[in-house]
């Protein structure tokens, strides 16, 4: 495989992501009650729990999307409290929703997430080859795929962007036999250039098979996320 366009982290005397005590309300339910969790550069993170546990809003808090408001937290070396934005340009998430402009090409989707980060046109048909949405679907309106397809093409975005730190929510939903393995040989290659990457999933089996370590996360607490 090509990992041309998975580029190094952080640096590794850093962690990438350090969450101490982190409290996060999402209306007035406190959707994190005091969450610690220590990921360092190249781990893949699996986090297990029932719905309605927190890991959704753990991978929001650390991808800049939710304020922590008591306790700490820092995402690459930026504080979640005072660094959301720069965290944001520096994290990819994948969560339930896609993120994709509908009404744009697959193609045109992936070119305008490489280019935030300036990524060469090698650089996202790389991408574009690697999660197999190049050739007959690159020039397809995003409306008109089906869900895996969509889901192939967001990951494709992800690979693009060249983030230092993947949050991933249910990453393998929507995909076939085929696109679930290529994206595990993708996530693999990708911590092994240096990438973090944080999974949420219901799929123990396949997600731990990937994994470095699990953590549970249960009424908005982390167990075992400190190493």
């Amino acid at each position: 495989m090509d990992d041309s366009t998975l580029q190094p982290a952080t640096e590794a005397t850093v962690p990438v992501v350090k969450l101490d005590q982190a409290v996060a309300v999402l209306g007035h339910f406190p959707a994190l009650a005091g969450a610690s969790l220590l990921v360092q550069r190249g781990e893949i993170v699996l986090l297990r729990g029932p719905n309605g546990a927190g890991k959704t809003t753990l991978l929001r808090v650390c991808a800049g999307l939710v304020p922590i408001i008591r306790g700490e937290g820092s995402v690459l070396g930026l504080d979640l409290k005072t660094d959301r934005e720069a965290v944001r340009s520096n994290v990819g998430m994948l969560g339930h929703q896609n993120g994709l402009y509908l009404d744009l090409t697959v193609a045109e989707n992936i070119r305008f997430w490489g280019a935030t980060v300036g990524a060469t046109e090698s650089e996202t048909s790389a991408a574009m080859e690697r999660l197999g949405v190049a050739d007959r679907l690159a020039e397809i309106p995003v409306r008109k795929l089906s869900a895996g397809q969509k889901r192939r093409t967001a990951l494709a975005c992800l690979v693009a962007r060249r983030a230092q730190l993947w949050l991933l929510d249910e990453p393998h939903a929507g995909l076939d036999a085929a696109a679930r393995d290529e994206l595990d040989v993708t996530l693999r290659a990708a911590a092994g250039a240096g990438a973090t990457i944080v999974v949420a999933s219901h799929e123990l089996e396949r997600a731990g098979s990937l994994a470095t370590r699990a953590v549970d996360v249960v009424a908005g607490q982390v167990n075992g996320g400190e190493q």
